[in-house]
């Protein structure tokens, strides 16, 4: 299990190895994963809450008319989508991408679900994006607050999972205790939790890889 301690160690050692810009640098942990069959179709698809989040919060779409789209304009969304803007990417490839890549979330009424899947489904999908559902009468402002104060965590096929924990600009506790809260979440949907884990990794944009040796299995240290 990593603690809290040698997380605080890892983002300290990784901003000393960072390089300094002239923009704000993000950091990024990578969690390399150990005796799971990826055979078998392993994948990790997870929205994890975060308890600091850099000053750039994640952008959020919500997809629906009427008064579930009113009461997300209320709740000051990124962007709000209706059902002719939806036919209209449909026949337009490179604006759909375009969308997809502009937002990080996307929540969409379960009756426009089905519409979703036909016109951006094929570009969604692939990037882990397909919205989460609202149903009638959802707390759209609590839901669309919470995906504002959390991350992506994904990973298909692979043994490691990343996931960005912050920025520069925040301190290290800050950065630590973010990393803490995604391998927790990690941990619960591995097979056999931390003992699936075989390695932790903190980078900055523009720095080296700080790896928590520690986590090394014995033939690793060989």
């Amino acid at each position: 299990m990593v603690n809290q301690n040698q997380l605080l160690e890892l983002v300290k050692k990784a901003r000393e190895g960072a390089t300094s810009r002239n923009f704000t640098q993000s950091a990024e942990l990578t969690i390399v994963l150990k005796d799971i069959d990826i055979k078998k179709g392993f994948s990790f698809n997870e929205v994890v809450a975060i308890p600091h989040y850099p000053s750039k919060k994640p952008s959020v779409c919500v997809i629906a008319t009427g008064d579930m789209g009113s009461r997300a304009r209320n709740a000051g969304v990124d962007a709000i989508m209706d059902p002719a803007e939806l036919d209209r990417l449909g026949t337009n490839r490179r604006e759909a991408r375009k969308i997809v890549r502009a937002h990080d979330f996307f929540l969409a009424d379960t009756a426009q679900m089905a519409t979703i899947g036909r016109s951006l489904g094929q570009f969604l999908g692939p990037k882990g994006k397909m919205p989460t559902p609202l149903p009638y009468g959802a707390p759209v402002d609590s839901i669309a607050a919470r995906f504002k104060n959390s991350v992506r965590v994904r990973s298909k096929n692979q043994l490691n999972v990343s996931a960005k924990i912050g920025d520069e600009k925040m301190d290290d506790r800050q950065l630590a205790e973010n990393a803490s809260a995604i391998i927790a979440a990690i941990e619960k949907k591995l097979p056999q939790g931390d003992k699936n884990i075989r390695n932790a990794m903190v980078k900055f944009t523009m720095g080296k890889a700080s790896k928590l040796s520690a986590l090394n299995t014995k033939e690793n240290k060989e």
